[in-house]
């Protein structure tokens, strides 16, 4: 967890303790769903109404999410700090952490693009 950008020691053990074995989602929309990171919904008859997140679940793991996310605001690099995580892990795991950095700073530029507010763009990428 620690070599994804915006997470460190404190995230990663929030995240840790308060989940437990992540394992135990089928799939990362139910892990979403647990911290309470889909949107809302509000449907009568054939109008569906989508709202904001439902904020049901774990608002501890939720908020260190959000907060993580603010880090994408900035071009993707790997700073010092992070250089050394990297290197103490396999292969595999710095391609995965550099896509994700790629990906989710490339979403927060699109979003910020299409004149959304700062705070719903960081939490859509949360």
């Amino acid at each position: 967890l620690q070599t994804l950008r915006g997470v460190d020691l404190i995230v990663a053990v929030t995240f840790v303790t308060e989940v437990g074995d992540a394992s135990r989602f089928e799939s990362p929309r139910q892990l979403m769903g647990y911290l309470g990171r889909v949107p809302g919904e509000r449907s009568t008859g054939e109008t569906v109404r989508r709202g904001g997140i439902t904020k049901a679940g774990n608002g501890r793991v939720r908020h260190m999410l959000v907060e993580s996310a603010w880090t994408y605001r900035h071009p993707p690099k790997v700073g010092k700090a992070k250089l050394y995580r990297l290197e103490q892990a396999s292969p595999k795991v710095r391609e995965i952490a550099w896509k994700a950095q790629s990906r989710l700073t490339a979403r927060y530029r699109m979003l910020s693009a299409r004149g959304k507010r700062t705070t719903v763009v960081c939490t859509a990428i949360a």
